[in-house]
C-alpha cells in the first residue's frame, strides 16, 4: 500500500510474527517495495491481493467502490469474461517482480468472492498452474463455526460457500476459515482480547487475518492516498511485534506457519 505498511509488514515477517503477506500489484511502490520481501522468499507467503477497490484499482481504470462493486457482480453486470483479463494483468504484474506464481490469491475487501470474479478468478488459477508443483491456496472468508460478529458475517455472505464450492470442484486448495475480522476500534487492549478470542474458537489451519503497518512521516502522509484505518495498522503492528502477544500464543500451544505448508496439494 505504501512504504510504511510494507516494512511494517517485512519487519514482522522476519522477527517470526506473521506467515504471509498478500501484494497490492497496482500500486506504484510494489516494484520497489518487493525488494523487502525477497530476504524472505520461502519463508514466508507471499499472494496477490487481487484488487478492484483501491485508489489503485481507480487509476488502473476498473476501479468501484465496495458497494459498486457488489452490486455489478451481484447483477452479472461484471462477468468472468470482463473480470478476467483484470485478473490476468495483477498476476502477471505480481509473477513479473516476483519472479514466481504466487502462494496464495485473496482480494481487496474480499472482491475474490463475487459473483463473475470468483468464476474468472478459479478458472484462470486452474489453467495458469494446473501443471504446478503447488497451486496457490485461495483465502475463502468462511468463519470458523460459533462467530458471532455481525461484520465478519457479512463478509462470507458475500460468496465464502460459492467459492470454496468452486474451488473443491476444481481441485484448489483453501484455507478452511478467517478469522481476524473486526471494526478496527480500539486501542491495544481490545486487540489482545480480540486476539484472545480468535485464537480460542479458530481450528487448525484458520487463516488470520491482521493489517499491520508503520506510521507514515509526514512528508509521506501528504503524498499518500487517505488510508481510513491507520491508526488500526499501527496498533497491529505493535501487537503482533510484543512480547505478550509471543506469550499468548506459548500459552495456548498455537504455532504460526505458512499457508503453503498446511492447505497446497
Amino acid at each position: 500500500m505504501h512504504r510504511a505498511v510494507s516494512e511494517g509488514i517485512a519487519t514482522l515477517a522476519h522477527q517470526g510474527r506473521i506467515t504471509a503477506t498478500s501484494a497490492m500489484v497496482l500500486s506504484p511502490h510494489w516494484q520497489q517495495d518487493v525488494g523487502l520481501l525477497k530476504p524472505l522468499r520461502n519463508r514466508i507467503d507471499v499472494g496477490l491481493h487481487l484488487d478492484w477497490t483501491s485508489d489503485f484499482a481507480h487509476q488502473a481504470g476498473h476501479g468501484l467502490t465496495l458497494a459498486g462493486a457488489l452490486l455489478a457482480c451481484a447483477l452479472r453486470r461484471i462477468s468472468a469474461r470482463q473480470a478476467r483479463p483484470v485478473i490476468e494483468r495483477q498476476l502477471d504484474a505480481f509473477e513479473s517482480a516476483w519472479q514466481a506464481p504466487p502462494d496464495h490469491v485473496d482480494g481487496h475487501q474480499h472482491v475474490q468472492q463475487f459473483p463473475g470474479i470468483r468464476d474468472a478468478l478459479v478458472q484462470l488459477m486452474t489453467e495458469r498452474y494446473g501443471s504446478a508443483g503447488k497451486r496457490p491456496y485461495l483465502r475463502i472468508s468462511k468463519l470458523p463455526a460459533g462467530t458471532a460478529d455481525f461484520k465478519a458475517q457479512v463478509i462470507a455472505a458475500m460468496g465464502a460457500e460459492p467459492l470454496r464450492n468452486l474451488a473443491q470442484k476444481r481441485g484448489l486448495p483453501a484455507a478452511p476459515a478467517l478469522a481476524g475480522v473486526y471494526d478496527f476500534g480500539g486501542d491495544l487492549s481490545d486487540y489482545d482480547q480480540r486476539m484472545q478470542a480468535w485464537l480460542n474458537t479458530s481450528p487448525a489451519g484458520t487463516l488470520l487475518m491482521c493489517h499491520p503497518g508503520l506510521a507514515l512521516s509526514a512528508d509521506q502522509t501528504a503524498q499518500e492516498p487517505h488510508d481510513p484505518i491507520a491508526a488500526a495498522r499501527q496498533r497491529e503492528y505493535h501487537y503482533l511485534a510484543s512480547a505478550p502477544f509471543q506469550a499468548r500464543l506459548q500459552s495456548q500451544g498455537i504455532e504460526l506457519v505458512r499457508g503453503s505448508d498446511l492447505y497446497s496439494f
